[in-house]
């Protein structure tokens, strides 16, 4: 029973289900464990894509072996990444740029943000550094599916707003490294 509500989050969210985020039982008691186990899961995942690109960087640069971070460290810092997505989503979507039907609690908004990472999981298949481009595409889908849970959960009428908070701090970082470039004139060899 578990384990088939817990499948059914992964495909649902997956397949970018409308009427996943709509159903309140997804956000119910049991949906916060649910949240912390896809946390979890992902993270130690995560460390896969992470030694390939590791290697490349590695052999790309004449650095040789680069050791990677403990699961210790890996662990800590997905849930607390998780923590500060989920801070800037709830402040950003909820507080300062609330829709009039907006009524959602941080609860809420901490599980969103852990189960539209389900598409992360696809980056176990990113074994080697001829797969690293899978990362884009995995990336992608997390955030088409953070800009649909956005979008349903905090009840927004259009698409723009929730693809706004959720590619906000992606287009900051990406003016920020163009200004610095444009600014510096740095070479990369």
């Amino acid at each position: 029973m578990i384990l088939s509500q817990f499948i059914n989050i992964y495909f649902k969210t997956l397949r970018l289900d409308k009427n996943f985020f709509n159903n309140k039982n997804n956000f119910g008691e049991a949906a916060i464990y649910f949240a912390i186990s896809i946390i979890l899961i992902n993270s130690l995942i995560s460390i896969i894509p992470n030694s390939a690109f590791l290697d490349f960087m590695g052999s790309y640069f004449g650095l040789g072996k680069v050791q990677g971070p403990s699961i210790k460290m890996v662990v800590f810092t997905s849930f607390i990444g998780w923590i500060i997505k989920t801070i800037y989503v709830h402040v950003v979507g909820v507080i300062i740029f609330p829709s009039k039907n907006t009524n959602c609690n941080f609860r809420k908004s901490l599980i969103l943000v852990a189960f539209v990472q389900t598409p992360l999981i696809l980056n176990i298949l990113i074994f080697d550094k001829s797969f690293l481009f899978l990362i884009l595409i995995t990336y992608i889908w997390y955030n088409i599916c953070l800009i649909v849970g956005i979008n349903i959960i905090y009840n927004y009428k259009n698409i723009f707003k929730s693809t706004l908070i959720a590619l906000a701090p992606i287009i900051i970082l990406f003016i920020y490294i163009v200004s610095n470039f444009a600014g510096n004139s740095v070479t990369l060899s």
